[in-house]
């Protein structure tokens, strides 16, 4: 029953209005310990000692999004609903800030787009200063004419969406408001008139003087005026040139310093693009040597096998040979004892030829010839 909206209360923008504020803020303004303490049972009268007791605003704050007294105690006026008269005099406040932004931010809520500009706009001329309470539980500094800009130009402010209201302009087209007037219009056009009559008075000063200048023209004088307007004249011409001339002194040094400047950069790039070119030629000098000592390497082990081959095989024949020769020069020759018992070298001996089978080798050319001829033929040769 205590968070339900006043019977008598009447509809703003078509809803409820507590339907102004988000339904999960006002979940979390309904649990909060301040509205169920400090805020049940408030009437229109008892709601101003609360608001002059603020010294803060804001939304909500910390990491569970605690709404702050003032977001409380705006909800609870859009609860009972006080009179559109109750609402202006919070704004005309002038003693408690907080009263008069409390006020400001409930007609920014509920009011029309005609009362919004023409109650909130006088409240640019209040520069004092406000406490506002962060979404991270700090405070930060701000000023009444920023909020009531915030409220006029901004979408959101204490993380309540505002309702649209029409463009300034729009209204006055439609003739629902006049054009605005600064408050520093009038403090404008006294400065102006106060300057037009110092320009007048300076005016009449000046034709005085020329009058007082040619009521005492004399020869004399001109003389002496011309000769110091020529002396004035050679020093400032004097001045001039050595102006020019430090002038183009320091011409000459920027000029000097930028080309020292730009021939160093040079140097730079010249020294950067050598190193480069050095690296490059390092690379490319390490990666023939690398292909180089493969090259002899493969080689080099190509080589070697060939080598280790020829030894082989030339070991291998050496060997063979070497074991030929050992075993010639050391096998022993057979020694045999002939009747006598004298030994004889059987090495030595000749040894008789024996006559083939097939008679090709007969002493007799003829015999020899045939048979050759027998043998071809398959026949048996001839022994005689």
């Amino acid at each position: 029953m205590a968070n339900r909206t006043d019977p008598s209360a009447k509809s703003i923008h078509g809803t409820n209005p507590q339907h102004l504020v988000e339904k999960i803020l006002r979940s979390k303004i309904y649990q909060n310990t301040y509205w169920k303490e400090q805020c049940f049972g408030l009437t229109a009268e008892t709601l101003v000692d609360k608001a002059m007791e603020l010294d803060h605003l804001g939304g909500t704050f910390g990491g569970n999004r605690k709404p702050t007294p003032f977001m409380c105690l705006v909800m609870k006026m859009l609860q009972i609903q006080p009179e559109k008269d109750i609402v202006v005099e919070f704004i005309k406040n002038e003693d408690y800030k907080y009263v008069r932004i409390l006020g400001a931010f409930y007609l920014r809520l509920t009011g029309t787009d005609t009362d919004v500009y023409q109650y909130l706009e006088p409240l640019y001329n209040d520069y004092r200063k406000l406490r506002q309470k962060l979404n991270d539980g700090r405070f930060s500094l701000t000023h009444v004419d920023e909020l009531i800009d915030e409220l006029l130009t901004k979408d959101y402010s204490c993380d309540i969406a505002l309702p649209r209201i029409k463009k300034r302009w729009t209204l006055e087209s439609i003739g629902k408001l006049e054009p605005r007037k600064s408050a520093l219009e009038d403090d404008f056009e006294e400065e102006e008139d106060k300057e037009e009559d110092d320009q007048i008075m300076v005016d009449a000063e000046e034709d005085g003087h020329k009058k007082d200048y040619y009521r005492g023209h004399s020869p004399a004088r001109d003389r002496d005026r011309d000769r110091k307007r020529d002396n004035h004249r050679h020093r400032d011409r004097d001045y001039d040139r050595d102006y020019d001339r430090e002038r183009g002194r320091g011409r000459d040094r920027d000029r000097e310093r930028d080309r020292d400047r730009h021939r160093l950069r040079e140097d730079k790039d010249y020294g950067r693009e050598r190193g480069r070119e050095r690296d490059r030629d390092d690379r490319e000098r390490d990666r023939r040597d690398r292909d180089r000592g493969r090259r002899r390497s493969y080689s080099r082990s190509r080589s070697r096998s060939r080598s280790r081959d020829r030894k082989e095989r030339g070991g291998d024949r050496e060997g063979r040979d070497h074991r030929k020769r050992h075993a010639r020069s050391s096998a022993s020759p057979r020694r045999h004892e002939d009747e006598n018992g004298n030994a004889r070298d059987e090495s030595k001996k000749k040894k008789e030829k024996k006559p083939k089978e097939d008679g090709t080798d007969h002493p007799d050319p003829e015999i020899a010839e045939a048979n050759r001829l027998r043998a071809s033929l398959g026949l048996k040769p001839l022994r005689t």
